[in-house]
């Protein structure tokens, strides 16, 4: 079993045109079912005019409604606690994750049985395309409080591996735990892969020399799928870092790298993905940036019917040389993060892209975007290592000129900071602080 390349050969494999006639058949059924069990699809189609007979081709799923973040929050407020788009009775709901959204309301998401099973064995058919086997030990350090990533290490457990349910601990003990039990593979956030490794050195722990981890899975920030970003984690580990992808709104992980490492296989068998220009919601070719949509094909407690993650990605559809047919994206941001500089979108993971590749940062970085004159202008600030603080006007220069050359704009300044200035972060990090609606409110008092 160990040997084996993939976990579902057969579906993992199956020729795009088979595949495409899957989805085709499951979504069918899918949105015979959401518009059947649930009073809000029901009413949407009828408001949109149309039916799930409509749907005689993959193309055909354009002429139904989005949903989003916003109508999966308002829905649930206007039937509480599940809302109206849940499909099933509450006895057949056996699972809830939740996201808080900025109601302070958390906006839950139910799984039946089946549909936790299906969740789990793409978990399983994730970890093993990231290389983990029966023999293997994993920590599992993501949030088990109401967090949709909590259940995940049920898929490291079917597929066989011996695993650790640690949740979310501080450094020190998570550490400890990698030095007493040995484990190989681990899942973080980049940004705290990155902060516990330099904890670790603090602590005159060598992750390469004195632990064990040989693969981290990381997911939540773009960091992961930017090479210099990856490469500088894995020299700080010795350990090969592969990126996933997860929303609360379907389920946990649902897309990951493969050894290969040219973007993230998407469970197509489970999730039908478009990707669409997000102003005229028009369909983008592959290769080319746009605003994924998902939909689900086979979760019956709530179906997700066009549901748009304001992620902007770019998609592949061609075979991955591991075999592989289910599409691959790579993420570039989120459109509440994209920046119009000059008519030139640019996201944080472009600033992270030339600062994690210049020798002499530590790769930490802060986006500081305001007006000027009426114009959007950015600064950076960045960090130096030690014995590199006498370049710094030299290193603020190669950031400029290297932003200017990967996107066509530049900041304003970059601050180059003592090593250490820059807040570190435990979780998913904030790299943007915006002063634009500060710099209105003081207009309109008058300051």
């Amino acid at each position: 079993m160990s040997h084996r390349t993939f976990w579902e050969e057969e579906i993992e494999t199956l020729p795009r045109p088979k595949l495409e006639q899957l989805q085709l058949s499951l979504l069918q059924e899918h949105l015979a079912f959401a518009y059947q069990h649930s009073p809000y699809y029901r009413q949407t189609f009828n408001e949109a005019g149309v039916k799930p007979s409509d749907f005689k081709h993959l193309e055909d799923l354009s002429r139904f409604p989005f949903t989003n973040k916003k109508i999966e929050r308002d829905r649930q407020l206007a039937a509480p606690d599940l809302g109206d788009m849940v499909a099933v009775p509450e006895e057949e709901i056996v699972f809830v994750s939740a996201s808080s959204g900025s109601t302070g309301v958390p906006t839950l998401s139910p799984f039946t049985k089946k549909d936790f099973d299906d969740f789990q064995n793409v978990e399983s058919r994730l970890f093993w395309a990231a290389g983990m086997r029966p023999k293997d030990r994993y920590l599992h350090a993501l949030n088990f409080s109401l967090f949709v990533g909590g259940p995940d290490v049920i898929g490291a457990q079917n597929l066989g591996a011996l695993c650790i349910w640690a949740g979310t601990v501080p450094s020190d003990r998570l550490l400890y735990i990698m030095k007493e039990f040995k484990p190989t593979i681990t899942w973080t956030t980049p940004s705290y892969a990155w902060h516990l490794g330099e904890s670790a050195l603090k602590q005159s722990i060598d992750p390469k020399r004195d632990l064990y981890i040989r693969k981290i899975i990381v997911a939540g920030e773009p960091g992961g799928s930017i090479p210099a970003t990856r490469s500088a984690i894995e020299e700080l580990w010795g350990a090969e870092l592969f990126d996933f992808y997860g929303l609360s709104d379907i389920f946990g992980a649902c897309a990951g790298m493969c050894s290969a490492k040219n973007g993230l296989h998407l469970a197509e068998d489970n999730i039908l993905i478009e990707v669409l220009d997000p102003d005229t919601q028009e369909p983008v070719a592959d290769g080319e940036h746009g605003e994924m949509v998902l939909t689900t094909l086979k979760k019956q407690a709530r179906p997700m019917i066009r549901f748009r993650t304001g992620d902007i990605v770019t998609r592949f559809r061609d075979i991955c040389s591991c075999g592989r047919t289910h599409a691959r994206f790579t993420v570039q941001g989120r459109i509440d993060d994209m920046l119009i500089v000059s008519g030139v979108n640019i996201f944080p993971s472009d600033i992270e892209y030339v600062v994690r590749g210049l020798p002499g940062l530590t790769g930490e970085y802060r986006i500081t975007v305001y007006s000027e004159h009426r114009l959007l202008r950015f600064d950076v600030d960045v960090e130096t290592i030690e014995g590199y603080e006498a370049h710094g006007e030299r290193l603020a220069q190669q950031v400029i000129e290297q932003i200017k050359q990967r996107s066509g704009v530049q900041p304003r300044r970059v601050n180059v900071l003592p090593n250490g200035t820059l807040p570190r972060a435990t979780h998913k990090a904030k790299r943007i602080v915006d002063l634009r609606n500060t710099e209105e409110l003081a207009k309109g008092a008058g300051i």
